[in-house]
């Protein structure tokens, strides 16, 4: 359904370059169908050497015939970029959204552009494997859906929601969770250190036992706690492991971290609108 479709960039950043790759990869898009714009001229060579895809530094030239335009620019930008948008995209094309904190409302507002899809990507989304939370204007079309799902599946799975607000607690779930996974893996590895084993060779064990964990719980039809409860033998070492993260609060001071970031994702949101 993206064949034809002509997608352009306003940002060209790690995200927008995630997203490219994988269009082009899966080869839902031909790379002649790609603008990007970017104020950066050295980016902008890079990405058109490295995928073929059409470059400007004019936002409104490089959205210009475009079916779908991808804000990926940073959120602090959007205040100047985003009048500069208005009337550069036909009206029937779909603009989505990969900034933080930036409501629908206020991209219609600022853009003058009703078709709007809103999406909360997280960092896998660079190698294939993220996940992508969005939501959309309900002048969207059931097309535009389609085509908003293909787009977000070629950075891994996506999931829409009914509701705007529910983008704030993916923010706090998913958005931010791979920096949990990081702090996470990096106490591990510190621990291995500790024990005496290498920084690398640490680094390979935690990496390699995350990543493999993370697939078996994807195939298992079994209950998280239930895959928990299979690697702790009564009385052994895991279970006397598990006892000291208990006490130590781990369930619930990660509970309250990922509160903290749905309250703070609310608070950007509401900012957005005031802006």
């Amino acid at each position: 359904m993206t064949q034809d479709k002509k997608l352009a960039f306003i940002g060209s950043g790690v995200m927008a370059e995630a997203m490219i790759k994988g269009l082009l990869q899966r080869e839902l898009i031909h790379p002649h169908n790609v603008s990007c714009s970017d104020p950066q001229a050295q980016r902008l060579e890079f990405l058109a050497h490295r995928y073929g895809v059409n470059t400007s530094s004019d936002n409104a030239k490089a959205l210009a015939g475009a079916d779908v335009g991808v804000l990926s620019i940073k959120p602090q930008m959007f205040a100047e970029v985003g009048p500069e948008l208005a009337g550069a995209l036909e009206p029937s094309a779909l603009l989505l959204s990969i900034m933080a904190g930036v409501t629908t409302g206020n991209i219609v507002r600022r853009t003058r552009h009703k078709p709007v899809v809103r999406v909360m990507p997280n960092t896998p989304a660079q190698v294939g494997l993220g996940v992508s939370v969005w939501c959309c204007t309900r002048q969207v079309s059931e097309s535009q859906r389609e085509v908003t799902t293909q787009i977000l599946r070629a950075l891994g799975i996506e999931h829409q929601v009914k509701r705007e607000e529910m983008l704030d607690m993916a923010t706090a779930l998913s958005g931010s969770a791979p920096a949990y996974v990081f702090l996470f893996m990096e106490a591990l590895i510190d621990a291995g250190v500790h024990l005496g084993f290498s920084r690398q060779v640490a680094k390979e064990l935690v990496v390699q036992t995350v990543k493999g964990t993370a697939e078996y719980a994807a195939q298992s039809d079994k209950h998280i706690a239930d895959l928990r409860n299979m690697v702790t033998s009564p009385g052994g070492t895991t279970a006397d492991a598990l006892y000291h993260l208990e006490k130590g609060g781990l369930r619930t001071m990660l509970s309250k971290a990922v509160h903290a970031a749905f309250v703070k994702s609310q608070k950007l949101s509401k900012l957005s609108e005031e802006d």
